[in-house]
């Protein structure tokens, strides 16, 4: 583990660990953020990089989200992904190496935000993260999550969130170079007959490597947040 101190906010890479581990320390900070808040030391939060691994499907509990999963049991076996149950909002997705997943834990209310707000600047920051990249990327006003540019537009990013006491939790995937070919197990976030990309897909094997992409990334992220509670504050004074 890594704490990044280029950034305002507490960036910890948990590096490659299992979905079920990366929940616990989900949970863990989650815990911290909130206890802060009651001693009267509110802090903004953390930010949570991980690869997942062994790969993973995620099934939310929204009615329905289960019967997008295609694949039987025997096929998940012969590639090595396992599935898990998921308390965060959106539909059925994918995580394994090669996908960034970044679980922000923050506290909304130092930043004045609601959920709708919260989701919209999870998507700017991948969008000006694959800006810096050199890829262009859009809003789908009918799909949360960042699009790729094109005749169909392709998923790069995905995102699902959960939060309790106005704290979040989960957050977001960004597909740098995961084995895509996993995508055809599901019905990605249950839409059917959208696309699956990734940075590797649309740049070719010049792409950034996933350090440099967990960098963009952070930075994109810390200065919309930044940004958020700078004004929350100006509304406060």
């Amino acid at each position: 583990m890594s704490h990044a101190s280029d950034f305002p906010i507490p960036t910890i890479d948990l590096g490659r660990t299992s979905y079920a581990a990366a929940y616990e320390r989900q949970l863990a900070h989650h815990a911290e953020v909130l206890a802060a808040r009651d001693s009267g030391r509110p802090e903004i939060g953390r930010i949570l990089l991980v690869e997942h691994h062994p790969p993973v499907i995620t099934i939310s509990r929204r009615a329905g989200a289960s019967a997008h999963l295609l694949a039987p049991p025997e096929e998940l076996a012969r590639r090595g992904v396992t599935l898990a149950e998921t308390d965060r909002g959106g539909d059925i997705t994918y995580h394994g190496p090669g996908q960034l997943v970044v679980y922000p834990i923050l506290d909304l209310n130092l930043v004045r935000l609601g959920l709708h707000d919260y989701m919209r600047l999870l998507e700017q920051a991948v969008i000006d993260c694959c800006e810096r990249i050199g890829i262009a990327t859009h809003r789908d006003p009918a799909a949360t999550g960042v699009w790729v540019n094109g005749d169909p537009p392709a998923k790069i990013a995905a995102m699902g969130v959960r939060v309790r006491k106005w704290v979040t939790m989960h957050g977001l995937a960004l597909n740098v170079s995961p084995d895509l070919s996993h995508f055809a197990l599901i019905v990605p976030c249950g839409l059917v007959g959208r696309t699956v990309t990734s940075i590797e897909r649309e740049i070719g094997p010049t792409h950034p490597a996933m350090p440099e992409v967990k960098r963009e990334l952070v930075a994109a992220l810390t200065a919309q947040i930044t940004a958020a509670r700078r004004a929350a504050d100006s509304r406060r004074g």
